[in-house]
């Protein structure tokens, strides 16, 4: 006769699920005996009975009872039968075991919760629009695959598959200070290199570096959100200093700077993020003078240098001002943004402690994707498809150009950006900007909120369009999606 049973496991017994019956079984009784459902010492009934009870195969009981008793869970009285191991102990667990152990798993332990923030893009169907990102279909699948198979190849004759550098792949640390110095004027070598997953992790390491609780960094009123993000989550203050039509405005940071114990100061110099604008010589030789002054870091996110269109573009500040800059970035925006490939360029013992911090969290990194974009650049072929999808998207950038004139011409401003991947528009009426971001997601349209590039609720507001990742086509069907949300 079936033992009392305090539970019935039928309930949760499921022939549907994926996870085999025994298993099922075996967690059942686990929960039951962590909730104090089944208390040390209780008798469950045999492996027939409860087969019986749950139609079932008294051999999968007996799978579950086994593995119960091997792991401790239970025991087993040759005489008696099976019980829950008197030596396990009592449940904490008093106001009500059964409702608990039925409730939805939720944590139960102390831990701070995420920031309540807008994700930059959020997912779901629909046309996306992106704020700047590469079009992914135009790097051919086949020279990805003969990168992966040549790394792989030469790692294993080279027996270099084990734990490595936390800086990344020598190899490809090599080349991207190479590139660094024949392209962009850095004054670096390998040991000035430390490979990230993406800028945001760079963004994230050197955070970590350089600020304690109670630190401020500066940032301009409209920035990229995620780095923000990384900035609180160090627990520093974030000071919000104002953005005009050339970029940052110098004199409001060195005020800034006398109220504010700053740290850091995080700038897109090359073209401002969202606003598309380039920091003048000018104003990048005050920011600087300013830091030696007052002993903070530059952080220069460099996030699009290659996609220039109408002019050379400037050098990095980290070209002329290397001991007070963290430069940071991305070959993710010139090949695909799923390889995760950013990096750092900072002074060697700066490296050294973003490397220490890199050990602690991912030591082991990506190697293998990192010796195929070695062999991309080495190769040539990374050269090659900058040179193209550059020209491809010089020509999107103008197709975008004369498809917003004339489904939004009436009522945003904008200017065309000299380079990058991205439109900033500013609409006439907040009205309109307003209507579209209620309306625009029930039409299939995604997008970044226009509140998540401002620091504080005054700051200037408007959407950033990546153009390059989309077609002709797509552009022109979600600037029509905008204009009829806009009514």
């Amino acid at each position: 006769m079936l033992r009392p049973w305090k539970v019935s496991l039928g309930e949760r017994i499921d022939a549907s699920r994926d996870t085999p019956i025994y298993l099922q079984i075996t967690q059942a009784l686990i929960r039951d005996i962590e909730s104090g459902r089944l208390p040390p010492g209780s008798f469950l009934p045999s492996s027939r009975e409860l087969a019986t009870a749950l139609s079932v195969n008294r051999k999968t009981v007996v799978l579950a009872y086994e593995d119960l008793i091997s792991q401790g869970w239970l025991s087993s009285e040759s005489t008696r039968g099976t019980m829950v191991s008197s030596l396990l102990p009592g449940s904490q667990r008093r106001d009500n075991p059964v409702a608990e152990a039925e409730a939805s798993p939720c944590a139960d332990y102390r831990f701070e919760a995420g920031p309540t923030r807008p994700l930059a893009i959020p997912d779901g169907k629909g046309l996306k629009i992106d704020e700047g990102t590469p079009d992914g279909r135009l790097l051919p699948p086949d020279l990805l695959n003969r990168a992966y198979r040549a790394a792989i190849l030469l790692t294993s004759r080279e027996n270099r598959l084990q734990y490595r550098d936390p800086r990344g792949s020598e190899r490809l640390r090599e080349a991207v200070a190479a590139m660094l110095r024949s392209e962009r004027g850095l004054r670096v070598t390998a040991r000035n290199i430390c490979i990230t997953r993406g800028s945001q992790n760079g963004i994230f390491l050197a955070s970590q570096i350089l600020l304690r609780p109670g630190n401020a960094v500066a940032v301009e009123e409209l920035t990229y959100e995620p780095a923000v993000a990384a900035f609180r989550a160090c627990a520093a203050e974030v000071v919000s200093v104002r953005l005009d039509r050339e970029g940052i405005d110098v004199e409001h940071l060195e005020r800034a700077c006398r109220r504010h114990p700053v740290r850091a100061v995080f700038l897109t110099p090359h073209h401002q993020f969202p606003t598309t604008v380039s920091l003048r010589p000018e104003r990048r030789l005050r920011v600087l003078d300013l830091a030696r002054q007052f002993g903070f870091a530059v952080i220069e996110d460099d996030y699009d240098h290659e996609f220039h269109f109408d002019s050379q573009p400037l050098l990095p500040m980290a070209a002329y001002a290397p001991a007070q800059v963290i430069y940071v970035g991305s070959l993710s925006k010139l090949l695909l943004p799923a390889l995760r490939i950013g990096y750092l360029a900072a002074p060697e013992e700066v490296i050294d402690a973003i490397a220490h911090r890199v050990s602690l969290t991912d030591g082991m990194g990506n190697g293998l994707t990192e010796e195929a974009a070695a062999e991309l650049i080495e190769n040539g072929e990374l050269r090659r498809h900058a040179r193209k999808v550059r020209q491809i998207y010089a020509s999107r950038r103008e197709t975008f150009a004369d498809a917003l004139a004339s489904e939004l011409g009436p009522i945003v401003d904008y200017a065309i950006p000299d380079g990058g991947l991205a439109f900033w528009l500013r609409f006439h009426r907040p009205a309109d900007l307003a209507r579209i971001e209620a309306t625009a997601p029930a039409m299939g349209l995604r997008f970044a909120s226009s509140r998540s590039f401002a620091t504080h609720d005054k700051a200037a507001s408007g959407l950033r369009f990546g153009f390059a990742s989309l077609t002709p086509h797509e552009a022109r069907a979600a600037l029509r999606c905008i204009r009829q949300a806009a009514g």
